[in-house]
Formats: C-alpha cells, structure tokens, sequence
C-alpha cells in the first residue's frame, strides 16, 4: 500500500474543499479544538498533523474526561498545556453527552473548535474493505448500515463544527495542509531545519537527508593558534569564512536549498536535517554549518544548529 492508498485509520484520502464556519483560533489563550467525524475519515491522521504542531493530544477520550482534562490546563505556565487536541468518536455510550459538556465548557468561557472529518458512503465502505476491518459500530449489521447509524449519531456535532473537512478524494499531505492551514501559527508553517556539523572520521549521520563536504576549505587544525579552538571562536570561524570559495559555497548551497525546503512543505515533510562534514567535526564544519543556519533563518525558516563530534577531539 502507497502513503496514498485509502485506509480508515491511517490513510485519510483528500480534501477538495475545507469549510470554516469561524476562523482558526489563534490568540495566546488556551486553544482546545475537538477532532471527530465519521470513522475511516481520517482523524487519526488529522490528530497526528496536530501532534506535528506541537499540540498535545488525546486519542479515543471519554467525553466525561473533556471537561476535567481542559481544566488541567493554563495560559500561565510554560508546563502547562496551552494547545489541546481531543479525539472523540460516536462509540462511546456517553457520547450522546457531548454537546452539552460543550454548552457547559462555553458557559466557563472555554470555546471549543470542532474539526469534523468526513467522506462519501462509497468511500468508507472501500477503505474498510481495502483493510479488511469491520466498522466501529458494524455488529452483526452491515457496513452501510454501520455508517448510516453513525451519520445519525453525529448529525448534531456536524451541525456545530467549526471546520467540515471532505476526505473523500485527495490524499493524506492534503489532509496536513489542511489542518496546519487551519490551526498553524504563522511561523508553524514552515519546515524545520537542523543543521549538523559532523566530522567524517567518525561516520556519517544516519539520519541525514543532505551532506555537505566542506573538506576543500584549509584545516585549521594545522595552524597551532586555532588547533585548539572551535568553529564557534571567532579566530576560527573569521579564518575559515575567508578561505578561497567559502562563501560563495554557502551562499549557493543555501540558495540551492530553497526549491527543496519549498517541496518538503508542498509534499507535507515539516523536518529536514543537514549535515556539514569536514575530517574532525570541530572546526570547518562547524563555522560553515553557523554559516548556513543564519543564512536560512534570515530567509524565514525555523533552524536548529548540532556539533556533534565538536567535542571528539
């Protein structure tokens, strides 16, 4: 099976249009946005695209544990929860509870968003017959039987979301982009970059998606004023920047990244790794990698920079 094949728990398919009936929630207060929907309609998916932005989330949740859980959380406390996600379905006996532990926790003052993920009745029935599972609420009924008592159950959560999400014809990078268009924060929706310096002498990273070599620049580690420094000194790094090609190398390397950064976030990738290898990993790779994370921070992106051999030698 292909990332994009149907599947109801894992591969929700499409997305044609996303219908918002009040805009994302974005203010610095507590955010609590509800995932439910028919089952096979890709909120498994929908709840990892929250995961991937940082929100903490709650799979299969009790309704009577919604109010006590956004309780538990705070605007104030740089541990506390700010960004909840609940994953809550109809197969629960206490579902039928849910709108009004919604009325009540907007009573509080807590406004609840709801994402409702849905597909054609042709659609589910294919995805739980591609993986061969009954539906949730299937019994000794059958499928199409399953799904219509399901629809019934839910009409009235349909009828309040916030966000109507059709999953019945695209594929699951459309599903994230529409959930980070949806509940990102401006700068959330970009990739995040990590940049690497390495040294080759101890083995490549394993989980790079870009090597650099900068082993064509001159070695400080032969001029015993800078042996024993690091890239992060400024003898080090001012020597290595002013070598023959080091900077025309960064700025190209840095301009030939950006069409990839732009198809990481078109195919739903939201993390890359750079590695920038010299012979140790203490000086050239170091200096250069600086180099190249503060040239794609000045073009907007979000970069983390690691040494990890700086300290081998």
């Amino acid at each position: 099976m292909t990332s994009d094949e149907p599947s109801p728990t894992t591969v929700p398919t499409g997305i044609p249009a996303l219908e918002a009936a009040t805009p994302a929630p974005r203010s610095a207060h507590p955010q609590v946005v509800l995932i439910t929907g028919m089952s096979g309609a890709g909120r498994s998916r929908a709840a990892a695209a929250l995961e991937d932005l940082g929100w903490y989330v709650v799979d299969n949740l009790p309704v009577p544990m919604l109010a006590p859980l956004v309780g538990m959380m705070t605007s104030s406390s740089a541990h506390g929860v700010q960004r909840l996600g609940a994953v809550i379905d109809a197969r629960g006996r206490d579902f039928a509870q849910l709108l009004g532990e919604l009325d009540s926790l907007g009573n509080k003052g807590v406004d609840v968003h709801i994402m409702f993920l849905d597909a054609s009745d042709e659609v589910l029935v294919r995805r739980f017959e591609f993986v061969r599972r009954p539906h949730p609420l299937q019994g000794s009924t059958t499928v199409l039987e399953a799904i219509a008592l399901e629809r019934s159950l839910l009409a009235d959560v349909r009828a309040r979301a916030n966000w109507l999400v059709d999953t019945s014809e695209t594929t699951v990078h459309d599903l994230d982009r529409q959930v980070r268009q949806a509940l990102a924060r401006p700068d959330e929706d970009v990739v995040q970059v990590s940049v690497m310096s390495f040294g080759f002498k101890y083995g490549l990273p394993l989980d790079a998606d870009y090597v650099a070599d900068v082993r064509f620049l001159p070695n400080p580690y032969w001029i015993s004023e800078l042996r024993h420094l690091t890239g992060r000194d400024g003898p080090v790094r001012e020597y290595v920047m002013s070598r023959t090609g080091a900077e025309t190398f960064v700025d190209r390397y840095v301009q030939s990244l950006e069409p990839v950064l732009a198809g990481y976030l078109r195919e739903g990738k939201y993390y890359m790794t750079i590695a920038v290898g010299c012979t140790g990993g203490r000086h050239r790779s170091v200096a250069v990698s600086e180099q190249v994370a503060s040239r794609l921070r000045a073009l907007g992106h979000r970069v983390s920079v690691q040494a990890r051999d700086i300290d081998k030698e």
